[in-house]
């Protein structure tokens, strides 16, 4: 079978980029940066990813330059095209400015291999502060944006690079850019997910080796089709399902998957109620990071007292778990990735039982796209495929905690800044820094830092321009917020508090009033995923906490854009909302991933 190598620099895209290139039916292989040109001599291709380093970093990752004379085609993309034109003799510095999200590229040259198929204007997404400033002498720019000269470069001999993510569902044409690097490699188109199939229930087959797997299962549809696979290839009577209601799941949440886990065959199934046994743990629990490891260990602890308490003899079991790729990769799974957020699945327990191999995960290669196309071949039915995402941790890192107040240093002489800059811009908003941090990703390095809420009246396609913008500019702020109320957001006063049954229930019954509302309107598909966030805020002195509504548009998770909804419904859904007890004010988050991540934490 035809392969292409994919060279990690530590980046979140190295598997994207492998998914990508398999949906376009080529199988490929992912090796360190750092690999020997030998190793690479049968392959029909090579492609440099992005990864979070600056080229002048002392250690940063490079690749051995004798990979460009092997007379194989290689594609660089983000850091591979900071490192290509580095090495064969461009020059790349650092920006005055980065850009994160959404920029367009100018084609200048659509007769080019790589250009094939390509507009004269096309929508990309950037992620990237270091820039290249000159190319080689005998190389060629194809395109600029409006903020790069040379993001598309032709070094001749079947090399090229571009510094966006062509991997990426925001950028549009970034497939066809794929598909015509692959036309170059001449690579037979040879892979299929029934071939994928086949080849997983195989390994499942020989990674089990006779034993038994239990399986933490929570209803969602990574967790749910990966019983299923388990159960095609073991057979039902070693797959033994346990789902934990952890008390941090939706608004009656726990009786609705018992029903669909029911409904779907799921027979060998345990379910444990241990509410307060994980509430109870997350008292004076703040950090997000710190929030995950407890909510982690909590799940373990959980199957170990289970496995003890049915007499299961941990010799004759392996843990299965629902994993997926994101999770892997915000972890920071790969070798010189950084860490966006510890995921539940991934604490350092579970890292060490996969290291034993103790744990076995049949899908933590697929996006969730993927997943759902595994499921539908499974025959689970629409509602279930469909499922809109839940985090592991549930509600437990979407109820924001604070031990005492965190205002930026600098807060009232920033938001001068960004008013002038709104003011600028011709954008009639009003800026507020709040007192708050959430994890973002910018430059595929993690991020914890301030929102900004704007107040005033702007359309979507202004705010959809503003955002990114901001958080290029303004280092300090990772996400930007629209204030959904009357006026100006005027004072905010932080509430210290941690988890509690009280706090969850608010954001639960917020959080029931948008799952009804994406039912109702037939919404589920459009809006990828939605988000409800609680924020332990007082604004403009209206006693309560603040929502935060974080609707976004995206397949694979990996980048995002925030949906913007229709003005009515929004209109309708907030007032709903700020009708309910304990609700000082609602908040609509327009950023897009990068720089925020689809979680608040």
């Amino acid at each position: 079978m035809d392969t292409l190598a994919i060279l990690d620099f530590g980046s979140q895209y190295a598997h994207l980029i492998a998914d990508r290139i398999r949906r376009l039916k080529v199988h490929s292989e992912i090796f360190p940066a750092d690999v020997p040109p030998e190793k690479l001599k049968s392959m029909k291709g090579i492609i440099l990813s992005g990864g979070p380093q600056s080229v002048h970093a002392e250690g940063g990752l490079k690749c051995d330059p004798a990979i460009f004379d092997l007379n194989i085609p290689v594609l660089g993309i983000c850091y591979g095209h900071q490192v290509m034109n580095h090495l064969l003799g461009g020059r790349v510095q650092t920006g005055k400015v980065g850009e994160y999200g959404k920029a367009t590229l100018h084609v200048h040259d659509l007769n080019n291999p790589l250009t094939q198929g390509l507009d004269a204007e096309e929508p990309v997404w950037m992620s990237h502060f270091d820039e290249v400033v000159a190319i080689p002498e005998t190389a060629k720019a194809l395109a600029s944006t409006d903020d790069g000269q040379y993001p598309m470069v032709d070094f001749g001999k079947n090399r090229w690079s571009i510094q966006f993510h062509a991997e990426v569902t925001h950028t549009p044409h970034g497939m066809k850019i794929l598909d015509n690097f692959l036309n170059i490699c001449e690579a037979k188109r040879e892979w299929s997910m029934d071939r994928f199939l086949e080849l997983k229930i195989k390994e499942i087959q020989a990674q089990a080796r006779g034993k038994k797997v239990f399986l933490l299962i929570s209803g969602g549809v990574d967790s749910t089709v990966t019983f299923l696979l388990l159960e095609k290839a073991l057979g039902n009577d070693r797959v033994y399902g346990l789902f934990v209601d952890h008390g941090l799941m939706r608004k009656d949440e726990g009786a609705s998957v018992k029903q669909l886990l029911e409904k779907i065959g799921v027979k060998n199934l345990r379910v444990y109620e241990g509410a307060n046994e994980f509430i109870g743990a997350l008292k004076e629990a703040y950090d997000p990071e710190v929030k995950r490891r407890i909510i982690g260990d909590k799940f373990l602890e959980v199957q170990r007292h289970v496995t003890k308490e049915l007499g299961l003899n941990p010799d004759e079991w392996l843990l299965g778990q629902g994993t997926i790729y994101p999770d892997t990769i915000e972890s920071g799974g790969t070798k010189h990735a950084d860490k966006i957020k510890t995921h539940h699945n991934r604490v350092p327990e579970i890292e060490e039982l996969i290291r034993q191999g103790r744990v076995i995960e049949p899908v933590k290669d697929l996006y969730k796209d993927e997943v759902r196309e595994v499921g539908e071949k499974l025959g689970l039915s629409p509602d279930m495929v469909w499922r809109h995402p839940f985090p592991g941790p549930g509600l437990g890192v979407r109820c924001l905690c604070v031990k005492e107040p965190s205002p930026l240093a600098n807060a009232e002489k920033l938001e001068q800044e960004i008013d002038a800059f709104l003011v600028k811009n011709s954008t009639p908003l009003l800026a507020k820094i709040l007192p708050v941090k959430s994890v973002g990703v910018q430059g595929d390095v993690r991020s914890y830092r301030h929102p900004v809420v704007l107040s005033g009246q702007a359309e979507w396609s202004q705010l959809e321009a503003i955002s990114p913008m901001l958080t290029n500019r303004f280092l300090d702020l990772n996400r930007v917020l629209l204030f959904l109320g009357q006026g100006r957001v005027d004072t905010v006063r932080s509430l210290p508090n941690f988890i509690t049954k009280e706090r969850l229930a608010v954001l639960q019954e917020a959080d029931a009033i948008v799952n009804q509302m994406l039912f109702e309107k037939n919404l589920l598909r459009d809006i990828w995923q939605f988000p409800v966030v609680l924020l332990p805020l007082e604004i403009n002195e209206r006693p309560g906490e603040t929502i935060v509504l974080r609707p976004v548009s995206s397949t694979e998770a990996m980048t995002a854009n925030f949906y913007p909804m229709d003005k009515t419904l929004l209109h309708d859904l907030t007032q709903k909302i700020q009708a309910l007890p304990g609700i000082s004010a609602v908040l609509y988050d327009i950023t897009n991933k990068p720089p925020g991540t689809i979680e608040w934490e």
